[in-house]
């Protein structure tokens, strides 16, 4: 599996946006998401809407889309590697590809109800 993938125009992968599926890995995975903030808002990513979704194949790899608020995000370069280790980090995932995606652009409407409270806009 590549490490990390980057795709500027629409998405093309298997993954469907907010695709999180039923396998005992998904919660710790999550979980392990939820430790990555954005730097510049202070929430943590799964929370803020960035993770599209993921699956997995027989072995345990991981596919993972996801995105971020703009994309001249000062760490568009690091944040997806970031998410790969994180996500490599959780016992039982064998590999991670993650793909940054813009299509569908990112907005606030993404993010959970706990990231909205957290940051006043509900």
């Amino acid at each position: 599996m590549a490490e990390v993938s980057v795709d500027a125009g629409t998405s093309v992968g298997a993954v469907a946006t907010g695709a999180f599926p039923d396998h005992p890995l998904t919660d710790r995975i999550i979980d392990a998401l939820r430790e990555i903030y954005d730097p510049e808002i202070p929430v943590n990513i799964f929370d803020l809407g960035l993770i599209y979704g993921f699956t997995f194949d027989d072995a345990n790899n991981v596919q993972l889309e996801m995105t971020l608020t703009t994309p001249a995000c000062p760490v568009a370069g690091a944040m997806p590697a970031q998410v790969r280790s994180e996500v490599l980090a959780v016992g039982g995932v064998n590999d991670c590809e993650v793909e940054l995606v813009w299509d569908p652009p990112w907005d606030p409407s993404k993010m959970s109800e706990d990231a909205r409270l957290a940051l006043g806009l509900d």
